[in-house]
């Protein structure tokens, strides 16, 4: 019989793939010794085990082959079955196996795999559970490990250091067997060029000072922003300017205080098509709670701004909602800017309730001479004219003495319908987003 060998490995920097190729390949060729020999040869380096057949280039490639009425190989031949399947994944390619013919041989059963025999199944469910098991098992016990490294040690896990600190030498690594392969522990320092900039952002921030006008000082003044100052680390990074975001995560950052946090973006893991869940999962990382966080019980390294003050920082904060409740909007959300298309913002006008658009334009960021002017208009302009819109959108035609619907009866039934206008600055033109013809012209005195 002629054979097709597939084999993989993960963590090709921990272990060498070579050897394990060749150790993968002498196990499968043992078994099929004295019933064919090995013609073709498919082995994904870097692939986790997680990941179905058809995410794996290699194993792909080999799906690819078997379709082939003309392939070279009459037969599959893995040399451990964690490095083929994980879970069901035995279960959803068992039938793709039979369906083209080919056979599947594997050492746990010693030999060829009987699609049919319920033994083999029941063998393979086992297994499939078993290599799932193992993944969860490191997962946990890695996590916890670190979980324990940074609440009792401080120790620092890797990854880019926070704006403000760069990293440092700190001994050989705590373990003595990764210590002798020479591997090295890190700490975090402060940099001499960052750090003065995150102790002022916190500074201004203290002194009741908003997120954008912040980032509008760092931005004026020309300080570059933390993917400008490290450009190696920061390459997926635009490097053009400070955003808000910016100057909020690091108002956020707990590390300033001098304690190693651990946590706070942890990988999660969701279903690419949850109609077909034979795709598996993506890796995604999202936000934790902190509730969640793992933090050092004691400093790790040099604070950059004390506790006291952090914690003063983040209850600093804006006023929510409407702060004069006399000032009231009643067309808030339902208008959009003929010029950009962007929703309007409620301003308060010349003591009248308005709307405008500043295109995109932010406090934190410098004025553009090409932006569009400014776009407003007032509320009172478009009341007036709210009951015409409301007829040509009903179509309804007012019987004389009919009660006509109030003002607030109209726009919540344009809440309700999701129906929003766009007004046209250039012909005074206010149009329904909808398929009805519905366009009126606001009356041009002010």
């Amino acid at each position: 019989m002629r054979f097709a060998f597939y084999g993989r490995v993960s963590t090709e920097d921990r272990q060498d793939p070579v050897m394990s190729r060749a150790r993968q390949q002498d196990q499968a060729a043992a078994l099929v010794l004295g019933h064919g020999r090995i013609v073709a040869e498919f082995f994904d380096v870097g692939q986790s085990r997680v990941l179905p057949w058809t995410r794996r280039p290699e194993a792909a490639a080999l799906v690819a082959a078997m379709a082939d009425p003309d392939r070279g190989f009459d037969a599959i031949v893995v040399g451990e079955y964690e490095r083929a399947f994980y879970g069901n994944q035995f279960s959803l390619m068992a039938p793709l196996f039979a369906h083209y013919g080919v056979q599947l041989w594997m050492p746990e059963v010693g030999g060829r795999v009987d699609f049919e025999a319920e033994g083999h199944e029941q063998l393979m469910i086992g297994l499939g559970i078993q290599s799932k098991r193992e993944i969860t098992r490191t997962r946990i016990r890695v996590s916890t490990a670190m979980a324990t490294q940074v609440r009792e040690q401080g120790r620092y896990q890797g990854g880019r250091p926070p704006y403000g600190y760069r990293l440092v030498d700190a001994g050989p690594h705590p373990n003595r067997a990764h210590a002798a392969w020479g591997r090295r522990a890190h700490r975090l320092e402060p940099d001499s060029e960052t750090a003065p900039i995150v102790k002022w952002i916190f500074a201004q921030r203290l002194d009741g000072h908003s997120i954008a006008r912040i980032a509008r000082a760092l931005n004026e003044i020309g300080i570059p922003c933390p993917s400008a100052a490290d450009p190696e680390r920061n390459t997926h990074r635009s490097a053009r300017a400070w955003p808000l975001t910016t100057v909020r995560t690091i108002l956020a950052n707990p590390r300033y205080t001098g304690r190693q946090v651990w946590n706070r973006q942890p990988a999660a893991r969701d279903l690419i098509d949850p109609a077909n869940t034979g795709l598996g999962h993506r890796q995604v990382q999202r936000w934790n709670l902190p509730d969640g966080w793992v933090i050092s019980t004691r400093p790790a390294h040099p604070a950059l701004v004390s506790e006291a003050d952090f914690i003063a920082a983040q209850n600093i904060r804006a006023p929510r909602g409407n702060p004069n409740p006399d000032r009231c909007y009643q067309l808030a959300g339902l208008l959009r800017c003929g010029i950009c298309g962007r929703r309007m913002e409620s301003c308060w006008a010349n003591n009248r309730a308005a709307y405008r658009c500043r295109h995109g334009h932010t406090s934190a960021s410098k004025t553009d001479p090409d932006r569009p002017k400014n776009l407003y208009i007032r509320e009172d302009r478009i009341l007036s004219h709210l009951r015409a819109l409301w007829a040509l959108l009903s179509g309804a035609d007012l019987e004389p003495g009919t009660v006509p619907p109030t003002t607030t009866e109209i726009i919540s039934h344009l809440r309700t319908q999701k129906t929003t206008f766009t007004y046209d600055p250039g012909t005074h033109a206010l149009q329904a987003d909808t398929p009805q013809e519905a366009k009126i012209t606001l009356d041009r005195t002010r």
